[in-house]
């Protein structure tokens, strides 16, 4: 399973960095190509992504874990979405350390790979640490305001 992982000290309280991370509304601020957040429950959430040629695609999400304000874990809802084809298994797990006045942040992307997409693998983890880099400049933006 293609697993990426990517770190980062943040300038801000974990408790303020959890607020952002733990509020599914608060994605479009700092999760890379997320245009709006919908259909918000306790455990449940669409999120509206925009590719890159201006195209919407609905992305299902559930949470599997949260414990504050330390870890958040979600997993993509494949079924019926375009991402079945290709993917087995998308979870997105995010860790906050606290470190003095700041917070060390992890974030790790596990996607198993379905069918023919497994013989490209290499290119998902590529794009995992772009997406995983984006999002930690994201939340450090959103922190920070």
């Amino acid at each position: 399973m293609p697993k990426t992982r990517a770190s980062r000290t943040l300038p801000a309280q974990r408790e303020r960095v959890w607020e952002v991370v733990a509020d599914p509304h608060s994605l479009p601020r700092w999760w890379p190509r997320t245009q709006r957040v919908e259909d918000v429950g306790r455990r449940r959430w669409t999120e509206v992504l925009r590719t890159e040629k201006g195209r919407a695609v609905r992305v299902d999400q559930r949470l599997e874990a949260s414990e504050p304000p330390a870890l958040r874990r979600w997993r993509q809802e494949l079924a019926g979405s375009p991402f079945e084809k290709m993917l087995d298994e998308s979870i997105i797990e995010i860790r906050l350390e606290a470190c003095d006045d700041a917070t060390r942040v992890t974030i790790e992307l596990r996607r198993r790979l379905k069918g023919m997409a497994r013989f490209g693998a290499f290119m998902f983890r590529r794009a995992g640490r772009r997406l995983a880099g984006e999002a930690l400049e994201g939340l450090e933006r959103a922190c920070g305001s």
